[in-house]
């Protein structure tokens, strides 16, 4: 398993990003806070780990241990899989989704795009006793952080409309998303232009 990855920064994107290790360029999923901490052309540190199905391997990367760990936990759920993790880390950060889950606060976890009612409740039942040791964590967001990308709503909505299909959400439903966030507030940078679809789609 790769544990984590060190090396130069070659490529960010908003669904992923691309790390040089010894000369090997390797490209991993990440929500927008972690995107947010890289910076082209400069060194990073990110923990990743690797999810296995029978025709692919996907590599997905993380700025902290937590947030790691919450990806595991959340992936115990049955029927939650490594896609649908990643999309809960990038709406709501370990430490909310620990109070949200202690809480059983079913309603902010249907913020995520995929939890229904049933899923949200079946994530408070099976994850309460495993998420008591995020509580101490302090609170990643995606708000403020801006990934290195064109400034023009045109331009990085489309970029947002590709990270969500990345997610799995049909271009159609992704671009209806993103036209009405970028519609109310043009001026909102591209992680939260992300993350405002993304609960946007989760309230469906």
């Amino acid at each position: 398993m790769i544990a984590s990855l060190r090396g130069t920064v070659t490529s960010v994107e908003l669904h992923g990003a691309v790390i040089e290790c010894a000369g090997v360029g390797y490209f991993f999923r990440a929500t927008p806070a972690t995107l947010g901490t890289l910076r082209r052309g400069e060194e990073a540190t990110v923990m990743t780990t690797l999810a296995v199905k029978e025709d692919t391997m996907v590599l997905y990367g993380f700025a902290d241990a937590a947030s790691r760990e919450m990806f595991g936990v959340l992936q115990s759920v049955s029927g939650l899989g490594p896609r649908l993790a990643l999309a809960a880390e990038s709406v709501l950060s370990p430490v909310e989704l620990a109070q949200a889950i202690a809480g059983g606060d079913t309603k902010a976890l249907q913020r995520i795009p995929g939890v229904g009612k049933r899923m949200a409740e079946r994530m408070v039942v099976e994850l309460k006793d495993k998420v008591a040791q995020f509580s101490g964590q302090a609170p990643g967001d995606a708000e403020g952080l801006d990934l290195p990308l064109p400034s023009t709503a045109g331009a990085h909505g489309a970029q947002v409309v590709e990270a969500l299909m990345g997610l799995g959400f049909p271009e159609k439903q992704a671009q209806t998303a993103v036209d009405r966030v970028l519609e109310q507030q043009p001026d909102m940078g591209t992680a939260e232009a992300l993350r405002a679809a993304l609960v946007s789609l989760g309230k469906k």
